[in-house]
């Protein structure tokens, strides 16, 4: 059951975390029109420059829980990363639940109302004459924050089997950091470099 839970929340922060991905080809293609149209035209556009603001916010937003469940949010780790996985999920889950839960709610609760304030009088961006509507940025605020939670929660579960079993349960792995790559091939150059001077 919390298995199934952890992996149902990894799948799903991956599918939104994927689909909002594709954000940055859209903002890609939008920002080299403007660039074209501004520089080799002399024609810039009214809506440019709103398009890049909110779809890298909408991006930024609901990539969070993404982010969370590939462990890829930035920490300090140069004393974390030594220590047994006991002692890591008993910090882990400590600071779940002092300071990641009370900020990620706070965040629910107030982009609620922030968000819901701005849908009522159908916001627009003041930055231009286009008009271009930010309500529904302002509304991923709370969703954003509500998937994080959800993910928090699953984290929380994934200490909580750590602590049990003396391990961490695998994670899904879509994209990996160079550095743990570069790793990983000199181990096996060195595994096989060892291997060859043995074989002498």
């Amino acid at each position: 059951m919390i298995n199934r839970f952890i992996y149902g929340m990894n799948v799903l922060s991956r599918m939104i975390g994927h689909a909002f991905a594709w954000g940055l080809v859209i903002l890609t293609m939008g920002t080299c029109y403007e660039v074209f149209v501004r520089y080799v035209l002399r024609a810039p556009t009214s809506w440019a420059f709103d398009m890049s603001y909110t779809l890298y916010g909408a991006m930024f937003f609901m990539a969070g829980a993404y982010a969370l469940s590939r462990g890829a949010h930035v920490r300090a780790d140069m004393f974390y990363r030594l220590w047994a996985p006991r002692t890591q999920a008993i910090v882990e889950l400590v600071l779940y639940i002092a300071f990641f839960f009370p900020g990620v709610l706070a965040l629910v609760i107030s982009g609620w109302d922030y968000g819901l304030g701005s849908m009522k009088i159908r916001e627009v961006s003041v930055n231009s004459p286009a008009g271009v509507p930010i309500w529904p940025l302002k509304m991923l605020i709370p969703f954003g924050a509500g998937l994080l939670a959800l993910q928090g929660f699953a984290e929380v579960l994934r200490c909580i089997q750590c602590l049990h079993d003396n391990r961490w349960a695998p994670r899904l792995h879509d994209v990996e950091e160079l550095e743990k790559q570069l790793l990983e091939e000199h181990a096996k150059k060195a595994a096989q470099e060892g291997a060859q001077g043995a074989a002498r």
